[in-house]
């Protein structure tokens, strides 16, 4: 009467349409989220002890929307009737050798993103998991943008290079971002 994938949810007491391997993978992703967000908020550490304030908002802000990444994964564990696990994460790197050092790290790690997004949708569509399907869509586009931001700010810290009045206008700059949760 049920197929495999809602059979051991079902005999726990609840249903649920996404197997096993999907669930562990998006409960991976979760936990890959937070530590994102504790590898931004280590960049914005490093960022105020270099009394760069601004940039440190950017990594705080930026700590702040990983956060809300994860905590959107754990929302959507639990409508599809999952339980979320939180588990422990690494250590994030503290030292950079200079901004643009900590920027080309932070485009790394977002490359690094978008490669776990892709292999959850990979997983998804083997599954044909619609629903997972449409919701990893977001994460897709919220990649490009992410990828796109890092991509700019690199170039733009390569082309200022040592122009302490052109850092200090981006350090400004970044000082006015703020975390808005997109609405649904």
């Amino acid at each position: 009467m049920y197929n495999r994938v809602e059979y051991q949810t079902i005999k726990e007491g609840r249903v649920s349409l996404l197997n096993d391997a999907l669930s562990e993978a998006l409960n991976e992703q979760m936990n890959f989220e937070f530590y994102s967000s504790h590898v931004y908020l280590a960049m914005a550490a490093y960022c105020s002890g270099e009394s760069l304030d601004g940039f440190a908002n950017f990594f705080i802000v930026q700590a702040e929307e990983e956060r809300f990444h994860a905590m959107k994964i754990y929302k959507f564990l639990n409508d599809r009737g999952r339980r979320a696990t939180i588990t422990g994460m690494d250590h994030p790197h503290n030292e950079y050798r200079s901004m643009l050092h900590a920027f080309e790290q932070a485009y790394e790690h977002e490359q690094t993103v978008t490669k776990r997004i892709y292999h959850l949708s990979d997983i998804a569509l083997n599954e044909r998991e619609h629903a997972t399907i449409h919701f990893l869509k977001w994460f897709i586009d919220e990649q490009v943008e992410e990828e796109a931001m890092f991509d700019s700010i690199i170039h733009k810290l390569k082309r200022i290079d040592k122009d302490s009045n052109a850092f200090f206008v981006l350090d400004t700059e970044f000082s006015q971002r703020v975390f808005t949760p997109p609405a649904n």
